[in-house]
């Protein structure tokens, strides 16, 4: 005769449930949604879904960085090349909190991302037991939605609608919370996926009343300029971003993380934005006479001064996030659409047109910027290496065909205004957070997202200090990415405003750094110092042709500075294209 329990599972699988413990049932509803990779690291209120893990390891990878920080940055990383949502595992407490800086990061840029943290025993909730943290309170802030899971049971419908939530709309990450109890009790399970949620509805049927006012809005213009944002990449949009632009002849500008969403040789490419970016896109944005704005925010860097921008031209705006229609710039024709979607309603209705008098006008400053800022810094005769050399002979040796990872500060400049972008989805930086420490891990979840591309990450010396326990991941999974650190001795962006608007006082910017070199090959990783412009092609083209991963630490200008530049409180039209103090 068979025991209760026997009988019990008989009954559910002839139902089609099978009885489950929670940890399975959560890696289960992951190997449903079409994960294949976690990043993460274990603790003890997770221990029941690594256990669980092994069992799976012929269906879930999973990679182990040296921090939590730096499995949220890679999984972020992962999500952005690849575009699957980034997954990513931690204990309680201290496991739990040290993501917020990833998920921060990821909220800020849209990133679609599903954090799963794990929780102490619900009956012990509200104690103050050990490794307890309200991860819901600390997270909801920087969520686009999260939950706590206290019974196995509620476990595949919670997964199913963190999934929805965090890859349509506008995507961001999500966090679910699972007490250890939840992840040891067995449920009845069945996944089935989300599609539909009462309370959300991400998708929103074209307002085609108004893109037929943009067509006609469009036509009609003589000055028209495109900025094109992340929200480009995120819906998919590039080839019709393409189609729109070559047809209707307006030049296209992009914003720091729309970078690649257009490609960079394209004769109506007019640069990048914001307060490093390209002279003739920031200063002729004030010359426009319509400006039609394609999933982007109208983010301070991008604006300058918000009370002198682009007074003269009425604004289209395309956007996914309604919140995001007029909350910074008041624009005259709002269109709260999908940018793909909206991009090819657009392309039967607009004309065919040529600008060649406006894009002269783009041209001619691009021969300014080029004279007075681009020739010296990436094709210098003498001096110190430069950081926009080096950045341009990377492009030159990749033909522009590679995946660019950056930390932030001047090297994530200096690689978004040099790199020669050719394929979408090429480039990973943090944005709107602006994380130093980013760079490093995420360059491990790029490569892992897109094993088939070179990988390059350019990081400052500051930087790459933040994460530089890292190097471990990249030992123990061998990946191949190539490290350029572009070491100046400081802290190299905030030197810089120290020495522009605090009269080089440089206060806790000075850095004394180790051997990165020496500490490399620590961790099996060869690299090589480069102080003489003479090795610089040969240590590029070494590191570059390297079937493993390989660090080149090169000491660039001690106090180089990043132009042109809007400085604060400046208008996008009062860029600056040298600087004297």
């Amino acid at each position: 005769m068979k025991s209760e329990e026997e009988a019990k599972q008989i009954i559910q699988q002839v139902n089609g449930y099978e009885h489950i413990t929670g940890a399975e049932a959560l890696l289960r509803c992951l190997i449903a949604e079409g994960v294949d990779t976690i990043f993460g690291y274990p603790g003890g209120a997770i221990m029941p879904v690594y256990d669980k893990l092994l069992d799976f390891n012929d269906k879930l990878r999973h990679i182990l960085t040296r921090h939590e920080q730096g499995a949220a940055h890679a999984a972020q990383a992962y999500a952005m090349v690849s575009g699957k949502p980034g997954i990513c595992f931690a204990t309680s407490g201290p496991g739990a909190t040290n993501l917020i800086t990833g998920i921060a990061n990821a909220y800020l840029d849209s990133v679609p991302m599903v954090f799963i943290t794990a929780q102490v025993v619900s009956g012990l909730i509200g104690t103050d037991a050990f490794q307890e943290t309200d991860i819901l309170g600390v997270s909801m802030p920087v969520t686009k939605w999260n939950c706590q899971v206290k019974k196995a049971q509620d476990i595949s419908n919670t997964i199913a609608k963190a999934f929805y939530i965090a890859t349509n709309g506008r995507p961001g990450p999500v966090l679910i919370d699972i007490t250890k109890d939840a992840q040891i009790e067995k449920c009845s399970f069945k996944y089935k996926k989300c599609s539909y949620m009462r309370s959300y509805n991400p998708h929103i049927p074209l307002n085609k009343r108004a893109l037929d006012s943009a067509a006609i809005m469009i036509n009609h213009a003589e000055k028209p300029l495109i900025l094109a944002g992340h929200g480009v990449l995120i819906s998919g949009a590039e080839k019709e971003l393409r189609k729109f632009v070559e047809k209707t002849g307006i030049p296209v500008a992009v914003t720091l993380l729309g970078l690649s969403s257009f490609p960079s040789g394209h004769r109506l490419y007019t640069g990048f934005l914001g307060m490093h970016g390209n002279y003739g896109p920031n200063l002729l944005t004030n010359e426009a006479d319509l400006i039609i704005a394609i999933g982007m925010r109208f983010d301070d860097r991008v604006t300058g001064n918000i009370t002198k921008y682009a007074k003269q031209a009425r604004i289209i705006h395309i956007e996914i996030d309604e919140a995001e229609i007029n909350k910074n710039v008041i624009v005259d024709l709002e269109i709260h659409n999908d940018a793909k979607e909206a991009l090819e309603y657009l392309i039967p209705l607009v004309e065919q047109k040529s600008y060649e008098s406006w894009v002269r006008e783009f041209r001619i400053c691009d021969k300014t910027e080029y004279e007075k800022v681009i020739k010296t810094e990436t094709k210098p005769d003498k001096g110190d290496i430069r950081m926009g050399e080096v950045v341009r002979m990377v492009s030159e040796m990749t033909n522009g065909d590679a995946v660019i990872v950056t930390d932030v500060g001047q090297n994530q400049m200096t690689a978004a205004r040099y790199f020669k972008f050719t394929e979408p989805k090429s480039f990973v930086t943090s944005g709107g957070m602006g994380t130093m420490g980013f760079g490093l891990p995420a360059s491990v979840g790029a490569k892992i997202g897109r094993p088939d591309k070179q990988v390059v990450v350019f990081i400052g010396d500051g930087g790459f200090q933040m994460t530089i326990q890292e190097l471990g991941t990249i030992l123990h999974y061998k990946i191949p990415v190539k490290i350029v650190i572009l070491n100046n001795g400081y802290l190299g962006m905030v030197r810089q405003w120290q020495e522009m608007f605090f009269k080089k006082r440089y206060a806790s910017t000075e850095l004394v750094n180790p051997d990165f070199v020496t500490i490399a090959k620590g961790f099996s990783i060869p690299g090589k110092k480069v102080s003489d412009r003479k090795e610089l092609n040969s240590s590029l083209e070494k590191m570059l042709a390297a079937k493993g991963p390989y660090l080149l630490d090169i000491k660039i200008e001690k106090e180089g500075n990043v132009l042109p530049m809007i400085e604060p409180g400046a208008s996008v039209s009062e860029i600056t294209l040298n600087y004297k103090i």
